[in-house]
């Protein structure tokens, strides 16, 4: 029987200096997770709007349920201003207010989630009171949840990461964020690993990932510490290669996949991403089982 995840937050247009492309990282992990045989879907808002209307095709398009996604006949739909440097890293500028800074916890949204086997969120979308206030009342009904940290400053404060994550099962960080947050715990570890049975130990959490770009990732799962070192590929950029490790790591552990081939399999998926332009590139299976083989 297949699983079924509900990421919550963000959908936007990332717009590059020469394209523009759909994201936001909740959608971003629901389109890859459904590429990947995960039922997949959204709560998030729109505009009422051209733009919201071309995200709302191509994501019924891609095998996403639409089914919560919200209209609004004020707000626009999301925009991100996308820079990118000579190593092909990202950075951003987030237009607000937008649609998903009001997500409402609806009854329809409520009666998925109870239907469903994972919650995946982040921070940004807590940006607004609005929609993190619907967050917290939809972490109250899922069975398992799982914290895409996904840190964009100006958008978050201490005590937000820290609320959010006494609440996950399952915390995702980069390896700067990770040490950022140590920092605000008062770590007085230096190594990744340390850190992460630190933070593991302060807030009760069962399973942490930590990725570290080119370098692979770490995951902490069942007590134990699993290591990927990367895949070596041609960079083009690196905008949604996180949430496809994400999703990827997601839709092996979701069928009891063993945690290092569960890891292996996501490093891979996320190399591939960053070797192609924009967040949602199609990848087929059998290229990252070569990839994997190398």
């Amino acid at each position: 029987m297949k699983k079924t995840v509900i990421c919550f937050g963000e959908v936007l247009f990332d717009i590059f200096p020469s394209y523009k492309k759909i994201g936001g990282a909740p959608l971003n992990v629901a389109l890859r997770l459904a590429s990947l045989g995960i039922n997949a879907q959204i709560i998030s808002k729109i505009g009422n709007d051209a733009l919201g209307n071309e995200l709302l095709s191509f994501i019924q398009a891609n095998h996403v349920s639409t089914d919560t996604i919200q209209i609004d006949d004020i707000l626009t739909t999301g925009e991100v201003l996308v820079q990118l440097d000579e190593q092909g890293s990202a950075s951003y500028t987030i237009n607000y207010p937008v649609a998903w800074d009001d997500i409402k916890a609806t009854t329809t949204a409520i009666n998925a989630l109870k239907n469903s086997d994972a919650l995946v969120f982040g921070s940004l979308a807590c940006r607004d009171e609005r929609s993190y206030n619907s967050l917290q009342e939809l972490l109250k009904k899922a069975s398992y949840k799982i914290f895409d940290v996904n840190l964009r400053a100006p958008f978050y404060s201490q005590a937000l990461l820290i609320n959010l994550m006494q609440q996950s099962d399952f915390i995702k960080f980069n390896d700067d964020e990770l040490y950022e947050i140590s920092g605000y715990l008062n770590s007085p570890f230096q190594s990744l690993e340390e850190n992460i049975l630190f933070i593991a130990g302060q807030i009760d959490a069962k399973s942490i990932c930590v990725t570290k770009g080119r370098l692979g990732a770490v995951l902490y799962y069942n007590e134990q510490l699993y290591f990927n070192s990367g895949y070596k590929v041609n960079v083009a950029d690196t905008v949604g290669a996180g949430d496809s490790f994400l999703a990827g790591l997601l839709s092996q552990l979701l069928v009891n996949e063993q945690p290092q081939k569960a890891l292996d399999f996501a490093c891979a998926l996320a190399a591939i991403v960053a070797s192609h332009e924009g967040a949602n590139p199609f990848i087929s299976s059998d290229s990252i089982t070569k990839l994997m083989h190398l």
